[in-house]
């Protein structure tokens, strides 16, 4: 998915400066793609370019004008005809798991205290996702439309961080048994370990 995907998709929920857009990014679609003001306001300024957007300048009393962006016919088509083209599988890249891979090499107590730091990032992003559910979507049964498909895409944000929370848990809890000395190749926390073939 693009940005401009992203912007639109919010534009069709809701017109918006593009400060209002970030301020949108930050809570809600943001946590499924990222993006900065910077890139917020160049890509308004290309879907307009482009005919995606409509633009209103709104006058404020003392200060210059407003750009409210909607989102335009040739837009909503354009919207449509993406929502409605194959979507590519999501191929992870991690680097935390490439380094749990390569843990042989590594200070296991530094390695250990980083999956613990992020093991209480994923944990606050949990917390985080459960407060939007309880607050915006309290009585989930029944959802119909626009309600219904923001709290699908919610729901798929708590299962990946309820993954990650139990990963890392699982993750600690053999690391920290391999450095205890209790698994095979134990290290000594220095990296060492006996030789062995790396596993296919």
């Amino acid at each position: 998915m693009a940005l401009d995907h992203a912007i639109l998709v919010s534009l069709a929920e809701r017109p918006g400066t593009g400060y209002e857009l970030g301020r949108q990014f930050g809570r809600t679609i943001g946590h499924f793609w990222n993006a900065s003001h910077q890139q917020i306001y160049r890509t308004l300024a290309r879907l307009d370019e482009r005919g995606l957007v409509d633009c209103a300048a709104v006058p404020q009393e003392g200060k210059p004008d407003k750009k409210v962006y909607s989102l335009s016919a040739a837009g909503r088509a354009e919207l449509r005809e993406w929502v409605s083209s194959p979507t590519p599988l999501q191929s992870l890249r991690d680097d935390l798991g490439v380094k749990i891979r390569a843990a042989e090499h590594a200070d296991l107590p530094e390695l250990i205290a980083e999956i613990e730091r992020h093991r209480e990032l994923h944990v606050a992003r949990l917390d985080l996702y459960r407060s939007f559910e309880a607050e915006q979507f309290p009585e989930a049964e029944g959802l119909t439309g626009r309600a219904l498909h923001q709290h699908l895409v919610l729901r798929g944000g708590l299962g990946i961080e309820e993954f990650f929370v139990a990963w890392c848990t699982e993750v600690l809890d053999g690391l920290r048994r391999e450095l205890a000395g209790a698994g095979p190749g134990a290290t000594d926390g220095q990296g060492s370990t006996e030789d062995r073939p790396p596993p296919e």
